[in-house]
């Protein structure tokens, strides 16, 4: 399935930064946000518009693909109060290959710029990408998104089974043997 990525750049009111970045929405991706011509299997970023609050920022081109053996992590984000989208995006100095050509000038203002590299939904993976030392960040799923992937975990998910391990209280001294 593909998906876009909507990230917001927001205006901070703070003396030392001016905006931050963050993945505002998770979108599926069925052609209606590019041109033919592009390509499909790229990430590419276009402006959408600012207002006052800050700039928003489309970026399709991302693929999800759901594996037996993420089941327990697609299974941990079902069973979240809030399951969510997990978007990793990192801040590019070389930003100009992952935007359209109208869209460039408008990013030229900032040395870096944030762009989404990839995006999953099985919280291990989140972890191993955040262990990596990744900006990972959570965007609220949507009812039916959440539903589709319970679908998933319904069907592969089977959850290891508890081992009981005696107390050691219960297992005894070790104690050389009496002579």
């Amino acid at each position: 399935m593909r998906f876009a990525v909507l990230m917001r750049k927001q205006n901070l009111d703070n003396p030392w930064i001016s905006y931050r970045w963050v993945p505002q929405e998770v979108l599926p991706d069925f052609g209606q946000f590019h041109s033919q011509d592009l390509e499909q299997e790229k990430i590419v970023g276009q402006f959408l518009g600012r207002d006052a609050e800050g700039e928003s920022w489309l970026f399709t081109g991302f693929e999800l693909s759901l594996f037996p053996d993420e089941a327990e992590g697609y299974y941990l984000n079902v069973s979240a109060t809030i399951p969510c989208w997990f978007v990793m995006w990192r801040l590019e100095e070389d930003f100009e290959r992952f935007l359209d050509e109208q869209s460039i000038p408008l990013a030229k203002a900032d040395t870096n710029f944030a762009v989404p590299h990839r995006i999953c939904v099985s919280y291990n993976e989140a972890g191993r990408l955040l262990d990596g030392g990744e900006s990972v960040d959570t965007v609220p799923m949507s009812d039916e998104h959440a539903s589709w992937l319970q679908e998933y975990v319904n069907e592969h998910y089977r959850p290891e089974p508890k081992k009981r391990h005696r107390p050691a209280s219960f297992k005894g001294a070790d104690r050389p043997a009496e002579e």
